[in-house]
């Protein structure tokens, strides 16, 4: 099954690589016996579908996600593997989404106005003032 980031792009299910094991997750004693987890491995740094300027942007977005520029997911919530099939597919396309999204606007460097440094500093002489009265009286 094609999965479908946005409208310009489409990975296709023949770049997608499947494999299952046990899972810890909840099942009790069926999860024993069967495969439930799935792990889905997409590889950014050969696929056809992306254009270079999106595989630049994943590969330096991902870091911390990406192995020799191979995306690696593992669902193992649920207890039927199915279900853990389209889990994991969500997650990588939530993924590649947020990485592919266009930056926002740049911040303007803003100066606090008179009001709010006079309200900051009368919070910051009332917590003082609060941990002055916390002490024990001076012993004269």
């Amino acid at each position: 099954m094609d999965l479908e980031i946005s409208r310009s792009l489409t990975i296709p299910a023949a770049e997608l690589e499947w494999s299952f094991s046990r899972s810890s997750g909840p099942g009790g004693q069926h999860v024993n016996t069967s495969d439930s987890q799935a792990q889905l491995r997409w590889n950014v740094a050969e696929s056809r579908v992306l254009t270079e300027q999106q595989r630049e942007r994943l590969l330096e977005r991902l870091p911390g996600i990406l192995v020799d520029g191979i995306i690696q997911i593992t669902a193992s919530e649920q207890r039927s593997q199915l279900r853990n099939r389209e889990r994991a597919l969500v997650k990588l396309g939530e993924r590649v989404r947020t990485a592919l999204r266009p930056d926002g606007p740049r911040r303007r460097a803003t100066k606090p106005t008179r009001g709010s440094q006079q309200r900051r500093l009368q919070a910051k002489g009332q917590r003082s003032q609060t941990k002055q009265n916390r002490r024990r009286p001076a012993a004269d």
